[in-house]
């Protein structure tokens, strides 16, 4: 087992005039046995870096370490790293014992008796045991992805690089797949670095996200801290499905003119807007209250333009009755409270729940209220928000 370190690492594609960030100035600490995830969009550096780590690419600047050594020029073999592929990357005319058991031919002098020995055990922890003389072309998807987790199992890595594993997958075997790792991980205890586009995996997987844009780290935290504390606009609109609703409004006074309406602002969000002009409200959807009447001051009275229905709760696309263009926000609402596209409710939500960014930066200058119990681990938090994530 090892830990990961990042110092001010780059990766640029391309001649100097020409070249393209792909990772710019990443620096970053992953402690022995922790599972990290890798987590932003497209195009946003997150495979790279983590290829970076593998030795398959190699950085413009900054250095890599892996324990206590510096690993710049060491190779993929010499590094003790297993990674596993979206494709899953099976030899097709070997077996899947024979697939399971070729990295140990090739890396080490074991015996054929304990290579069969720790390629059955491997398999056997992923639910194949029975398929060991099967070939990748009788096997469901689900099955070959286990058989390329297990190949990597079998080696007993420093370190587990997983790249979008489960993106062929469909949903519900993703999600089932989503729970074996997370209790492969405990039970292995190895350093594990995941990448995906998708923030279920990431909130309900990992110890920590990293959340990268362009190549640019934008927020290093627990589940629970990227999802209620974001860092900045980016990393609140990324985090969470259906995204944080976002408001632009000048700072008069007391008050934030948004289109459609003005919310007023309690005295800590006055406090932390200081002199700017212009910020932007957030709020996430399961934070509103819908009401047939203005119960409280900041109501805003809109019009119902999407019901969405998931079952146990609904995405209702509303539009401020006053607001000047057609776009809309969404909120969350009990699935089985009865609304109807057109009707006209009053929608709230309580100061202590709303954010606030500066309008230029994207930075966040006011984070909403939020007591966490200081005893919650990070597997723990990402349970809690499972839900929020889907």
């Amino acid at each position: 087992m090892a830990s990961i370190t990042l110092d001010d690492v780059t990766k640029r594609f391309g001649e100097s005039g020409d070249a393209v960030v792909a990772v710019d100035d990443v620096s970053l600490d992953i402690e022995d046995g922790e599972f990290v995830v890798f987590v932003g969009p497209s195009g946003s550096g997150k495979s790279t870096l983590m290829r970076i780590v593998a030795g398959l690419e190699t950085q413009s600047e900054g250095d890599v370490f892996i324990g206590d050594a510096l690993v710049n020029q060491l190779g993929p073999r010499a590094r003790d790293v297993a990674m596993v592929f979206q494709n899953y990357a099976l030899y097709p005319n070997m077996t899947v014992e024979e697939n399971m058991s070729f990295g140990l031919k090739m890396s080490t002098d074991l015996s054929e008796a304990e290579i069969e020995a720790q390629v059955t055990e491997a398999a056997e922890m992923m639910g194949i045991g029975n398929l060991l003389d099967n070939t990748p072309g009788e096997l469901s998807g689900g099955q070959q992805q286990r058989v390329a987790l297990g190949r990597a199992i079998v080696r007993d890595p420093n370190v587990f690089l997983m790249d979008e594993p489960l993106s062929n997958l469909d949903a519900k075997l993703r999600t089932t797949m989503r729970t074996e790792i997370n209790r492969l991980q405990n039970d292995l205890g190895v350093t594990t670095l995941y990448v995906t586009h998708d923030q279920t995996e990431a909130m309900t997987m990992g110890d920590r996200l990293v959340v990268l844009n362009y190549g640019e780290l934008q927020q290093v935290g627990t589940p629970l801290e990227c999802f209620y504390r974001p860092a900045n606009r980016f990393v609140a609109g990324f985090i969470g499905s259906p995204s944080m609703n976002f408001f632009e409004g000048d700072v008069d006074g007391d008050r934030l003119a948004c289109d459609g309406f003005e919310y007023e602002l309690s005295e800590r969000m006055r406090s932390n807007v200081g002199d700017r002009s212009a910020v932007t409200l957030g709020a996430r959807p399961e934070d509103f209250d819908l009401s047939e009447t203005p119960v409280k001051g900041n109501s805003v009275e809109v019009t119902v333009d999407v019901v969405e229905p998931m079952g146990s709760i609904s995405y209702v696309y509303l539009r401020p009755v006053d607001q000047s263009h057609e776009d809309t926000f969404v909120v969350e609402i009990d699935g089985k409270r009865p609304i109807s596209e057109g009707e006209q409710v009053y929608a709230y939500v309580e100061p202590t729940d709303v954010h606030l960014f500066d309008a230029n930066t994207g930075e966040t200058i006011h984070q909403r209220k939020l007591d966490l119990d200081a005893e919650i681990t990070p597997k723990e938090e990402s349970q809690s928000v499972s839900r929020s994530a889907e």
